[in-house]
């Protein structure tokens, strides 16, 4: 008898438990072994191996490693140097080799890489058992997650529209880090499963609400929790299926028609429709105006995409790009002190990307957009300057040109120098709103809204009078401009 029948190395799947679950294949191959490394040797089925096979596992790696990874890289090691043996060497894992299986993709890998023969021996995964337990189709779109990735995630990696299943639940300190990367999207309230040793005698399944995962004592090393989907329209892929769908030929004869140009004028109306919503600071209309300017970005891509332009994977892959790169001190160990800091480090990296493309002739404000209102183009004006340091040392200096800019105005004698100075002031007087961390363009906006209410309470007392506004006199308007003040 020898050890393995195939000289090089054989990955081969115990199933999820018992002997019941284990393939002909593989019975047929630990009959004729002498020897079988395990991953683990905390699973139902090896009490059931052959009693003749020598087991080695490698549970004491677990014990004395610091994490995960370090585990995978020592047995990974290891069995690539058994594997190079005369006699090769038989890896037996729970479950399929290639099912939430770390070690074994990486083992095969490596093993190609150096000219090591690999023989794969296919087990029943956990997730027959546990489909079957729960009664769920996997198909069409059900997503498979590794809960010690989503652990480490702000917001869940995967649409919200299909259900998922999450393996590897196997602690409540796990459970508990997965619950709140979830709630960050479903309600805390949201139904969910939690599928214990599925495949086994000890098969059990919970339905609890998502806030109480953590709080299961079933939850183990062959735990999973199954996440059904919040709904049919919460997700962007979903989204985007119906806006793509309005452009179809069976779509909207008014959506198929639009171009970006055409679009233009929407795009600028649901941005200015957002901004009263933040200026109202209305949640509900905040959300609203939120999906609206959604809609016209969707669009956008859309159309680009049935020209063949671009997609909407190449906006989301060059926007992630970018904010990934401009933030080294967020995604690669960048120290930066301060604010200024990133700022300062964020006109570098620009410049650098500028370079890089060919445009290193570009100004450093050509990359403010000519079409912006007239207040926050003139605040990005002076910020961008300000990070390369073309600033006042002090708020004083500022004040100052404010005043010397209205006495220039005062000076003027002519319209168009008149004219010319009223924009200097108003460039002056942005950038003081700028020192003083003061939106200019959001409190002009406040500033009208105020103006139209008191003017609106003036309309509304003069009609209470039986008169109108042309038949109040100066004094009698600013006495009620006083009252609509005083609130």
């Amino acid at each position: 008898m020898q050890t393995n029948m195939f000289t090089g190395i054989t990955l081969l799947g115990l199933g999820p438990g018992g002997a019941k679950y284990l393939t002909q294949e593989a019975w047929h191959i630990l009959e004729r072994a002498e020897e079988i490394y395990l991953r683990t040797e905390q699973h139902p089925t090896v009490s059931e191996l052959p009693a003749h096979l020598r087991q080695i596992s490698f549970d004491h790696v677990y014990e004395q490693a610091q994490n995960f990874e370090s585990v995978y890289a020592h047995i990974i090691e290891k069995v690539l140097r058994l594997g190079q043996r005369s006699e090769g060497v038989i890896y037996a894992v729970p479950g399929h080799p290639f099912v939430a299986e770390a070690t074994c993709p990486e083992i095969a890998r490596r093993a190609q890489l150096e000219g090591i023969p690999v023989m794969i021996v296919d087990g029943v995964s956990f997730l027959e058992p546990t489909f079957r337990t729960i009664g769920l189709d996997a198909f069409p779109h059900c997503a498979l997650v590794d809960a010690l990735e989503l652990v480490s995630a702000h917001v869940p990696p995967f649409p919200s529209s299909a259900p998922a299943l999450i393996a590897q639940l196997y602690s409540s300190a796990v459970a508990a880090d997965v619950k709140l990367t979830l709630m960050a999207v479903y309600p805390d309230e949201h139904p969910v499963k939690l599928i214990h040793a599925a495949g086994t005698d000890n098969e059990l399944v919970e339905s609890l609400a998502l806030f109480e995962i953590d709080r299961s004592s079933y939850v183990g090393s062959l735990t999973s929790l199954y996440l059904p989907a919040l709904g049919p329209t919460t997700s962007f892929e979903a989204f985007q299926e119906i806006i793509a769908h309005l452009r179809a030929p069976d779509g909207c004869p008014w959506d198929r028609e639009q171009t970006h140009q055409s679009l233009r004028s929407h795009l600028m109306e649901e941005s200015y429709e957002l901004l009263s919503a933040l200026d109202e600071n209305n949640p509900n209309a905040i959300c609203e105006e939120l999906g609206d300017l959604l809609l016209q970005v969707v669009l956008h891509a859309q159309i680009a995409s049935e020209y063949g332009d671009f997609s909407m994977a190449d906006v989301l892959h060059g926007i992630h790009t970018k904010i990934v790169n401009r933030h080294p001190h967020v995604f690669s160990g960048l120290e930066l002190k301060d604010v200024n800091g990133v700022l300062e480090n964020w006109e570098r990296l620009k410049a650098a990307e500028r370079i890089a493309n060919g445009k290193s002739e570009e100004s450093l404000l050509d990359g403010v957009a000519k079409a912006l209102p007239a207040l926050i183009q003139a605040e990005e004006y002076q910020k961008r300057a300000a990070r390369v340091g073309f600033d006042w040392p002090e708020v004083q200096g500022v004040i100052d040109k404010v005043c010397e800019e209205i006495e220039e105005l005062r000076a003027a004698t002519d319209e168009k120098t008149r004219s010319a100075e009223f924009g200097d002031l108003l460039f002056a007087i942005v950038n003081l709103a700028r020192w003083y961390s003061i939106d200019a363009e959001s409190e002009l906006r406040t500033a009208n809204a105020r103006f139209r209410g008191r003017f609106s309470t003036i309309e509304q007392a003069a009609r209470a009078q039986g008169r109108s506004l042309v038949d109040l006199s100066l004094e009698e308007m600013d006495a009620l401009w006083e009252m609509a003040k005083r609130g």
